[in-house]
């Protein structure tokens, strides 16, 4: 049968009927679902859900990407192949998932807790209840879904060691250096505040910020002008997708740009997307520390 067939089949006439747990019980978001002990076939809908899986030693059958036609994120290097391409973060596809006969779907309700109903009548379904600043906590509950809690605890145990490792060489001279974080989106410039997981890292290194990034906010959507509010020892920057669909290259030619005591020192530094921004999650973590430890001299 086809997969569409299967699907309709499936939320047509609910197979997801109350039965007694042969698993176990795992509360989440959306309530409580009834995983397997040793999930086989697990998909995941989220930057990361893939980066937490993986970390803990589960390659998923399935996983979304960022946006269509885009690969799984470079960091991750071949640690993805033979993964199914079901869908996008925004656009995930049933019938994809549906074919791939999960035995656990993994995600958050921020993204996906509309369709959790359809989700779960596919294959139990865990929902985190949001991203970004929370990914430790999503973390946990991945390794407690997929029956690798104590792994889970390790690897946050190793991320701290190495956050407090890098905090004490960094003030071992003195100061922390400060740390401003841009982010070019198409139709956005975004000045990062601490409410996201960028944010986290740098907190948890202790790397001070400018004031106007010193928010426990997401990100302020700022104009050209705010620029020299964004000056700091270091200034990292990224853009989402093509440049050319950004204000990217407006900017970085601005004056102002030109001004800034970072670009002037030579500490205004791209780095990835896929990783500072995409990854949320402990893999992308510690890549993220691996380019401070480079580049924070």
């Amino acid at each position: 049968m086809r997969a569409w067939g299967l699907l309709a089949v499936a939320l047509g006439f609910g197979l997801a009927l109350a039965q007694p747990c042969n698993g176990r019980w795992v509360k989440h978001a959306m309530g409580e679902s009834c995983v397997p002990k040793v999930p086989q076939r697990v998909v995941v809908l989220d930057t990361g859900e893939l980066d937490s899986a993986l970390a803990l030693g589960v390659k998923p059958v399935g996983a979304v990407t960022a946006t269509p036609n885009q690969p799984f994120q470079r960091y991750l290097g071949s640690q993805t192949q033979g993964i199914e391409v079901v869908g996008t973060i925004a656009q995930p596809s049933l019938e994809k998932i549906l074919a791939l006969r999960p035995d656990l779907i993994l995600t958050n309700k921020l993204r996906h807790g509309a369709i959790y109903d359809q989700l779960s009548r596919i294959a139990p379904t865990v929902m985190a209840e949001s991203v970004g600043v929370v990914w430790k906590e999503n973390l946990l509950l991945a390794g407690e879904a997929l029956g690798r809690s104590s792994q889970a605890r390790v690897l946050l145990a190793q991320y701290e060691r190495r956050a407090g490792q890098l905090r004490n060489r960094l003030g071992g001279r003195g100061r922390l250096p400060s740390v401003s974080i841009l982010r070019f989106v198409p139709g956005q410039i975004r000045s990062m505040n601490k409410a996201n997981f960028i944010g986290t890292i740098l907190s948890d290194i202790g790397l001070p910020r400018p004031a106007f990034q010193n928010k426990d906010t997401f990100a302020d959507y700022i104009s050209l002008e705010r620029l020299p509010d964004l000056d700091a020892d270091y200034l990292f920057y990224s853009t989402f997708g093509d440049p050319l669909k950004t204000d990217q290259n407006a900017v970085l030619a601005s004056p102002l740009w030109g001004r800034l005591k970072a670009v002037q020192n030579k500490r205004a530094i791209a780095v990835d997307d896929d990783t500072w921004f995409l990854a949320i999650g402990i893999l992308g973590a510690h890549k993220v520390m691996e380019d401070l430890e480079r580049f924070l001299r």
